[in-house]
């Protein structure tokens, strides 16, 4: 597991774009037979992926990052397949996965797998867990379960549905909030306007793009922008204090991930076009 430690916002504004992508973007996600992780302490995420093709994969905590005996053990996870159908364990029960099927687990669930029902056609499981008080049941969801809205227009190149899968009004958790937003087809703008919330810190994986494809995440203060290019499958780390926002070659689907103090989609602290910098 690697270990990620936050820095401010002043900080920020004098790093190069090396420091900048060393800090907040996840690469190697989606490692053919493996869990590589990311533990940050910024709201102590750990962001992660499971790729099951020879092999069944079992998510284990690390003692010496996180000091239990298994993962869940005072945390809880989101789990989202972007890959073909897939089967996840979890005290004794199996869920199949479909693409973009969403699997909650609770607080004190000791064990936790992952394996692919075609290993030339393997599953892609994203996950991403925050520390939890509180312990809530195991829940699934397809798309059609998820609560949605569509924003944006095609004039402003920024048409695109919002899937709401861990919601106070969905599947319910102690502090995650999770869910996908899927731009349309001639759309490249997400998050637009933007906003920050300084009650909660974000993670964006980005997918849905081709090869030659790319993400300029946008992130900073509001006066003080920078931006990170990002490829197909990698996720970003956003700070609560940073505005989250992208452009791409593309249209494109991320998952977006939520913890810190509250569960409320809407509170978000909007910003003007006209203060961004």
């Amino acid at each position: 597991m690697e270990v990620r430690f936050s820095t401010d916002p002043i900080s920020v504004k004098r790093m190069t774009t090396e420091e900048l992508r060393k800090m907040f973007l996840i690469e190697n996600l989606f490692v053919i037979d493996d869990i590589p992780m990311v533990y940050s302490d910024i709201d102590r995420s750990i962001t992660g992926s499971a790729v099951p093709v020879d092999k069944t994969l079992i998510l284990m905590a690390s003692k010496k990052e996180m000091g239990v005996e298994c993962f869940t053990e005072r945390r809880e996870v989101g789990i989202i397949n972007i890959g073909k159908e897939g089967i996840i364990s979890t005290e004794g029960k199996d869920y199949r996965m479909a693409y973009r099927d969403v699997l909650y687990i609770g607080k004190g669930k000791k064990e936790i797998s992952f394996k692919s029902l075609n290993d030339k056609e393997p599953a892609q499981f994203y996950f991403v867990s925050y520390p939890a008080d509180e312990s809530f049941p195991t829940a699934h969801a397809s798309l059609k379960d998820a609560e949605f809205v569509s924003l944006g227009s095609q004039s402003g190149a920024n048409r695109r549905t919002i899937y709401k899968y861990i919601h106070p009004n969905g599947i319910k958790s102690a502090q995650i909030v999770m869910g996908l937003t899927e731009l349309e087809d001639g759309s490249v703008w997400n998050t637009m306007p933007p906003h920050t919330h300084h009650r909660r810190s974000e993670i964006y994986m980005y997918f849905n793009l081709g090869e030659r494809d790319l993400v300029f995440h946008i992130m900073g203060e509001p006066e003080n922008t920078k931006h990170i290019v990002i490829r197909n499958r990698q996720a970003v780390l956003s700070p609560s204090w940073s505005v989250h926002a992208g452009v791409a070659t593309k249209n494109y689907s991320f998952v977006w991930a939520m913890g810190g103090e509250n569960q409320l989609f809407d509170d978000m602290d909007g910003i003007e076009l006209t203060g961004i910098a």
